[in-house]
């Protein structure tokens, strides 16, 4: 274990980040390094708790408590080892993740939870810092082909797992590079590209092939994929978006969420570049309270921008963890993005109800009236409409699924009752070699979710390449998450 008496003498301390009126004029990351010695502390109040609880509240099992000791004792190189154990992309997850293991953790019952996120980040990237990773091509090939359609963190983790395993791999993107929504998706003020380079530099290294601009179902049809491959993967994430059905929706200057944040990840990345989506000078709506709102909330910032507002249909969290979110579930609380910090304002309680017009097709102003929501049925107050500016509006309202599209059809894949491609316990489709895993098969989750499927999906692809597998098996498909 780590210090016996660590929790008792240190309290939470988490990552500071740069001044506002500094990082909102650039697209880096909001959070500076903390020393190795406040690292060490803060490893260092991970309790003896007997049962780690924390191993539950993360979908990938991370062995928490035991690279919590290795970097208290100073020991990057076996804390890494632990890290990878579980989790392909520890960075990924270091930095985006909302950590439902902090919920889950003990200490948590009655003082701040260990910081396991700001850690674990940490230990990857001292690890990279000091030459720790490095590609792990297979000793052997198995002369099996694989098809991974889709190159998000289900996809990668997939990937990786099963070229280590010695099969052949081809990664299969409709982007001009891999990361799906880890590239155009992720602000780089969150995670910055160079992370998720790296590793694609690591995974080509290793064998993984990429096949970048080509959109499976029309450049390549399903059959062909079939032809080529001995199994196929899909990891095609829930990028059907949910619309907005209100007056006024098909005026210029309402768009969705991602069809606005990727222009921001062009610009952070070439200075050049001339956005054709931009907030500089507008009033902004965002419609949608979650985490993507929060990222489209601070790209418009670093846009410069006149107005911020992001509304949120369901009512304030509280502050505190509430009695029906006992612990170790994730609480439903109030939660601070950084660009919260940065501007701007939230409303909560509100429903879209019109999107005026200027006369001439473009957005004028949003018109939304409070209320109450019970078991998603808004009742409207009376007398409470009122009218916001916005040259801008963005819709943030999450996915319904993966979109319908002809390499589906070609398949013949089924859907379930939420929208999600059927799959068994190998994760499996009802088609044989036809896997599924990510956002495609779960519904729109987590980061972390999207890997530990990864990671599964590939167990489930090598033994039936094989006969066995010996990867790693984190959760079956029909696991749900006991903390988000």
């Amino acid at each position: 274990m780590t210090d016996p008496r660590g929790f008792l003498k240190a309290p939470r301390e988490s990552a500071p980040r740069r001044p506002v009126e500094v990082r909102i004029r650039d697209w880096r990351e909001v959070y500076e390094e903390m020393s190795t010695e406040s690292l060490r502390t803060q490893a260092g109040r991970c309790m003896d708790c007997g049962i780690p609880f924390c191993h539950n509240g993360c979908p990938l099992g991370n062995l928490i408590p035991e690279w919590n000791d290795l970097a208290w004792r100073d020991d990057w190189a076996d804390a890494i080892e632990r890290l990878h154990a579980t989790n392909n992309f520890p960075e990924f997850t270091g930095k985006v993740c909302p950590a439902p293991c902090e919920s889950a953790c003990v200490l948590g019952i009655g003082d701040d939870p260990v910081t396991i996120k700001m850690v674990e980040a940490a230990i990857a990237d001292r690890a990279w810092d000091e030459g720790l990773v490095q590609p792990k091509p297979p000793t052997r090939l198995t002369g099996k082909t694989v098809a991974v359609v889709g190159s998000g963190p289900a996809g990668l983790a997939a990937a990786q797992q099963l070229t280590r395993a010695g099969h052949t791999v081809a990664v299969y993107e409709r982007d001009d590079a891999p990361g799906g929504l880890m590239r155009y998706g992720i602000p780089e003020f969150k995670m910055e590209t160079r992370y998720l380079e790296r590793r694609i530099a690591q995974m080509r290294a290793e064998g993984t092939r990429f096949r970048c601009g080509v959109e499976v179902g029309a450049d390549i049809t399903a059959e062909e994929l079939r032809e080529r491959y001995d199994a196929v993967l899909l990891a095609v994430g829930a990028t059907a978006r949910r619309e907005l059905d209100v007056p006024g929706r098909e005026l210029a200057g309402v768009v969705q969420a991602m069809d606005y944040l990727p222009h921001g990840n062009r610009t952070a990345r070439d200075a050049t570049y001339v956005p054709a989506i931009t907030a500089e000078g507008k009033d902004v709506v965002i419609i949608g309270g979650g985490d993507t709102g929060a990222d489209c909330y601070g790209t418009a910032i670093r846009q410069g921008a006149r107005s911020i507002t992001q509304i949120d249909i369901n009512p304030q969290a509280p502050t505190d963890r509430p009695e029906h979110d006992p612990w170790p579930v994730h609480a439903r609380v109030l939660r601070l993005s950084s660009a919260h910090e940065e501007g701007g304002e939230r409303a909560y309680a509100l429903n879209t109800v019109e999107l005026v017009g200027d006369g001439a097709g473009s957005i004028a102003e949003i018109v939304v009236v409070e209320g109450t929501r019970v078991e998603r049925v808004f009742t409207p107050t009376a007398g409470t409409e009122r009218h916001l500016p916005a040259q801008l509006v963005i819709l943030a309202l999450g996915f319904t699924g993966p979109e319908r599209s002809p390499l589906l059809a070609g398949l013949g894949v089924e859907l379930d009752a939420r929208g999600g491609l059927v799959r068994d316990e190998d994760y499996m489709t009802r088609v044989p070699g036809v896997f599924v895993a990510g956002d495609a098969g779960r519904g729109q989750s987590l980061v972390v979710w999207a890997i530990a499927e990864g990671r599964a999906a590939a167990a489930g692809i090598d033994a039936y390449l094989t006969g066995a597998t010996e990867l790693p098996f984190p959760i079956p498909p029909s696991a749900r998450p006991l903390a988000v």
